[in-house]
């Protein structure tokens, strides 16, 4: 499965306004990780749309997480981004061709479905089981340093 680079962007931008003691404006955020402001401003206005993040207007606006991190996790922003629907979608590749099985051959799904919609259902299930704080709690514990103290005080207005 591949998933787009918003995925990774939305991620980290997630994580980072665990930070942000005020909302952060979207071309902040991309001056941070050194992206492209227009497309960031798309993956936090998908964000905006799944309720994870809000999106304050006036002179102090940008963008906040709606709830604690800790109740955000990782699948959430993956949904958010690329969408909920299946990745692996049945065609019943079995009912076609010179050979193809009559329709009540097919009443169950076959075994190369039952192994994707498996596979894709232990994906999701990881990425349910971490949040936004886990991440972010794996940030602080990294090599002693107060990554995301830093990160905090790039962010706030004074710089």
């Amino acid at each position: 499965m591949r998933l787009s680079g918003g995925v990774e962007w939305a991620v980290h931008c997630c994580v980072v306004l665990t930070a942000a003691r005020r909302p952060v404006p979207a071309a902040r955020l991309a001056e941070l990780h050194d992206v492209s402001a227009s497309y960031l401003a798309k993956q936090l206005q998908a964000l905006a749309r799944a309720g994870l993040v809000r999106s304050v207007q006036g002179q102090s606006g940008g963008y906040a997480l709606t709830r604690d991190a800790r109740a955000v996790t990782v699948l959430d922003v993956v949904e958010a981004i690329e969408g909920t629907g299946r990745a692996f979608a049945c065609t019943e590749i079995r009912r076609r061709g010179p050979l193809a099985a009559p329709p009540e051959a097919c009443t169950v799904p076959c075994g190369v479905a039952r192994a994707m919609w498996a596979a894709e259902d232990a994906w999701r299930a990881s990425l349910r089981s971490v949040t936004i704080a886990d991440l972010a709690e794996g940030l602080r514990g990294r090599s002693g340093t107060d990554v995301l103290g830093t990160v905090g005080r790039w962010l706030s207005p004074e710089g």
